[in-house]
Formats: C-alpha cells, sequence, structure tokens
C-alpha cells in the first residue's frame, strides 16, 4: 500500500508553470519515479533533497526531456512536453538546465559559450547576444572573464558561466542539478550566492542539492523524496523544524548532525 505524500498545506500552486502528473520512469526494473505528483508556480523555488538514489535528479531531468517517462504527463506553461525535433530545441530554450559538471564547449570563450544558443536558437543577431552576454557575466560575476577559455576558469567561474548561459536564453524554468557537487568547498558559496539572487529576482528554480542551507534560506518549498517517491513536501521551516515522515526524520538526522 502505497502512502500519500505528507503535505503541510501549502497546496497546489496558484499560477503553476510547471505541472508533473502521476510521471513513472523505470530503469529496467528499477521503479526510479512512482507516480509523481507536483506542480511548481510561477516564480517559486522548489528545492528537492533526499537520499542517493531517490530520484531527484531524474525528476529534474524529465521536465526537460532529458529523460522520457515511461507514463503520466508533464506540461510548461500549460504545454505538454514534445516528443522530439524543432518543438523540443524550443522547450529546452524556455527551460534552463545547470549541470553537475559544466557542460561548456572548451575550445570557445566564455563569451562564445554564452552566446551561442542566443544567435542558433532564439536566433539573435551576434551583437545583441554578445551585451546579452555580457551582461549576464557581469550579473554572476565573472564578467573580467569573457575572453578566456573555460579551462582557464576555476570550477565555480565555470559553473557560474554555464549559469549565465541558460539565463542567455530567457528561460521560463531554471532547472538545477546538484550544481555545486563537483566544486570544491571554497567555491560552493560563490554559486550558491548566484543562485540566491536568482531566487530573490524572482525566477522559477527547481533545485537539486545538498546543501541544506541553500534549501532554508532559499526555497519556498522543500519536496522530500526516498525510494522514486516524494514522501513529504513543506516550507523550509516547517520541514526542517518538524518533518512529518519518519524517513525525512531519519533523514535530516543523518545530515544535520554529524
Amino acid at each position: 500500500m502505497s502512502q500519500a505524500p505528507v503535505n503541510d498545506g501549502t497546496g497546489p500552486a496558484a499560477d503553476p508553470l510547471v505541472v508533473l502528473n502521476k510521471v513513472n520512469k523505470h530503469f529496467g526494473a528499477l521503479h526510479v519515479l512512482q507516480d509523481i505528483d507536483l506542480s511548481i508556480a510561477r516564480g517559486e523555488v522548489v528545492v528537492v533533497i533526499g537520499p542517493s538514489g531517490s530520484g531527484k535528479s531524474t525528476l529534474c531531468r524529465t521536465i526537460n526531456r532529458l529523460e522520457t517517462t515511461d507514463s503520466g504527463t508533464i506540461t510548461i506553461d500549460g504545454r505538454p512536453l514534445p516528443q522530439e525535433g524543432r518543438e523540443l530545441a524550443r522547450l529546452r530554450a524556455d527551460v534552463g538546465m545547470v549541470f553537475q559538471s559544466f557542460n561548456l564547449f572548451a575550445h570557445k570563450t566564455v563569451l562564445a559559450n554564452v552566446t551561442l544558443g542566443q544567435t542558433k536558437v532564439r536566433k539573435k543577431d551576434r551583437a545583441t547576444a554578445e551585451a546579452t552576454a555580457r551582461t549576464l557575466l557581469d550579473r554572476v560575476g565573472v564578467g573580467a572573464q569573457a575572453d578566456k577559455y573555460p579551462a582557464q576558469l576555476s570550477g565555480g567561474q565555470q559553473q557560474r558561466v554555464a549559469i549565465a548561459r541558460a539565463l542567455a536564453m530567457d528561460p521560463k524554468v531554471m532547472l538545477f542539478d546538484e550544481p555545486t557537487s563537483a566544486l570544491d568547498p571554497e567555491m560552493i558559496n560563490e554559486v550558491l550566492e548566484v543562485m540566491q539572487q536568482l531566487a530573490r529576482d524572482g525566477m522559477t528554480m527547481v533545485v537539486v542539492t545538498h546543501e541544506m542551507g541553500f534549501a532554508r534560506s532559499a526555497a519556498d518549498r522543500v519536496v522530500f523524496m526516498a525510494d522514486g517517491r516524494i514522501v513529504e513536501e513543506a516550507v523550509p521551516d516547517r520541514f526542517f523544524s518538524n518533518p512529518r515522515s519518519d524517513r525525512a526524520k531519519d533523514f535530516l538526522s543523518k545530515i544535520l548532525h554529524h
């Protein structure tokens, strides 16, 4: 008998931008997403946490169809996810994605990395695209690095370039899949600060992370996953001070008190 997720009464999103309805995903015999229902409001910051193997990254990757689903529906701004081709490319422009690894083009400068998608997908002229890129690189604190190549930057700088590149497409929602997990400890905060600022600026964000400080301070809602299910969701204060499910209590006791 499956247990319904514990919800603290935050209720469904008032102005839903991303809606997952009964989403299921298998990898072979492994049922990695089990009847996922999740609605994310415009301007909301949802932080997804949980133990390794709980389905967090897979959930994140289904929202821009980097992972296909077996059943259920996902809509973005009222439209179902397209299957393939040009429509899918357009969707991915609307859904910014920042990965653990920075996925920058090594043979292109920082400026060219942030300009490329704007000219190829958004069809902007080069001058406009470069002006946007420089503005965004300044915004994430790496404007001085525009003419360097990714290998000349620290990991934290590269990840901030990756954020600028996603922002350059003017996305409706930003997905972050453990964006700080590949970084040295001293670089984590510089990336989290950029993400905090995006949250303050009203960007709709879905963030898979192990950074509980970020979850506490930036999230509008914490979604706790375990074993392919959403077990509990609540506002951060409620979740961290008074988790309802035994699974969440166990998880928090391990990470907050070691």
